[in-house]
């Protein structure tokens, strides 16, 4: 596919040596499927390759920037610069939805808006750079989302932690069960589905939500619970995870 890719390696600040790998990146496995004859590659090793690049790059930031920051809090700030939720909006701050090239059928039921399909292609891009010019190069476009994403957090003041994590947490201290998630209802068609999930301690019910993914569902869900349980206390910080201040001493 012969297409030109300057307006958006102008938009990422890095022009690449081998444009087929940015194509690869930028190409998700419904469009290759329906372009058999073609013979494109899609983005899913890239994407794998990225995983590890960017896990690299954010634990090196994370134990050089909050030294003293014990093991636990270091995984959680891990998983929460690296989970879907934060990867397609840094994907999304790049208009990266609107150079993916999606298969029909995927473009239709909204392809373009999905959190994984965003956060997927932001990986493989990590990894389309690391293959053409280093660590390093990769290392820097990734910086340049990080260093703005943990300026929203006093890492000293708050704990960062995931909404079901938290609330499992907080049941576990009490040495009661473990909160579960049932499935309510499911409505829309497939491009605006609605998920409704309702999360019970025991037999009580928490809370009930309804999110565009069941994982979605859950969170909110856990959320809701949370601040039953903790009020004020909690600050949302991310679609999947909120912020605790410290206690003293």
């Amino acid at each position: 596919m012969d297409k030109n890719w300057d307006s958006f390696e102008k938009k990422i600040k890095y022009r690449f040596e081998d444009k087929e790998l940015l194509q690869i990146a930028l190409t998700h496995r419904s469009f290759a499927y329906e372009n058999q004859e073609e013979d494109f590659a899609d983005n899913e090793i890239l994407e794998f390759l990225g995983d590890s690049v960017l896990g690299l790059v954010v634990a090196d930031f994370l134990v050089s920037a909050y030294p003293g920051t014990s093991e636990g809090e270091l995984s959680k700030l891990k998983s929460t610069v690296a989970s879907t939720s934060s990867l397609s909006s840094f994907a999304q701050h790049l208009k990266l939805d609107r150079y993916i090239l999606l298969g029909k059928g995927e473009e239709k039921s909204g392809g373009r808006e999905k959190k994984t399909i965003l956060a997927g292609a932001y990986e493989a891009l990590v990894a389309a750079i690391y293959l053409d010019s280093g660590f390093q190069q990769s290392k820097d476009f990734i910086m340049g989302h990080l260093k703005p994403f943990f300026k929203k957090i006093n890492v000293k003041k708050f704990l960062v932690n995931n909404y079901k994590s938290a609330l499992q947490e907080y049941y576990q201290k009490e040495s009661l069960p473990a909160p579960h998630y049932k499935m309510v209802t499911t409505r829309g068609p497939d491009h605006k589905k609605q998920f409704t999930v309702e999360v019970f301690q025991r037999k009580k019910s928490l809370a009930i939500a309804t999110g565009r993914s069941k994982k979605e569902a859950e969170q909110k869900a856990a959320q809701k619970a949370l601040k039953n349980l903790l009020g004020r206390k909690m600050k949302v910080f991310t679609a999947d995870t909120f912020l605790l201040k410290k206690k003293r001493g």
